[in-house]
């Protein structure tokens, strides 16, 4: 796990970001040496990957980049599939478990927070387990999905975050 504050504009605690991402891993079965990378930044360069990657203009709350997330058994490490059969089958001991990256601007959390999740720590709890969420497979493209990733998103924040009930300001359509 590498968290990292690449970001002026807000204090982050990435310690705190960090065990969150853990406890979300272990939440949803990730197991053994895995990798993912959380990265707070600045407006100027969440545009930049918005725009580079998705093609929209501006700055954006969050983006994940899954690594492989086709060939990829959260549980067990990489599919068997993906082994060329003039190789040895890979030990899934002796190599990482790339899971990918997610990228978070704080100072477009604090802006949305208040009408969003109610408050920046909130904000950016919901951001970073919706990121990893990501970065695992889920998507939030069709209604059906939409129902199952915020549900999810609920039960991580309440179990990981909150420790119990949804904060009053906390917008139920939101997770």
């Amino acid at each position: 796990m590498f968290v990292a504050d690449e970001q002026s504009a807000v204090v982050i605690d990435t310690a705190r970001w960090s065990d969150l991402v853990t406890k979300v891993l272990i939440a949803e079965g990730v197991r053994g040496n895995t990798e993912l990378s959380v990265l707070f930044v600045d407006e100027e360069s969440i545009a930049a990957l918005n725009e580079r990657f998705m093609g929209k203009d501006g700055p954006t709350d969050v983006l994940a980049f899954p690594i492989d997330a086709a060939e990829v058994d959260v549980v067990g490490g990489p599919v068997p599939s993906t082994v060329a059969p003039d190789r040895s089958p890979a030990d899934p001991g002796d190599m990482p478990l790339l899971l990918g990256d997610v990228v978070v601007c704080p100072a477009v959390a604090a802006r949305q927070a208040a009408d969003h999740a109610g408050t920046l720590v909130d904000e950016l709890a919901l951001l970073v387990v919706h990121g990893v969420l990501h970065v695992l497979g889920h998507d939030h493209a069709e209604p059906e999905e939409m129902v199952v990733m915020r549900r999810r998103e609920r039960e991580l924040l309440e179990a990981y975050h909150w420790r119990g009930d949804a904060p009053a300001g906390f917008r139920q359509d939101q997770a």
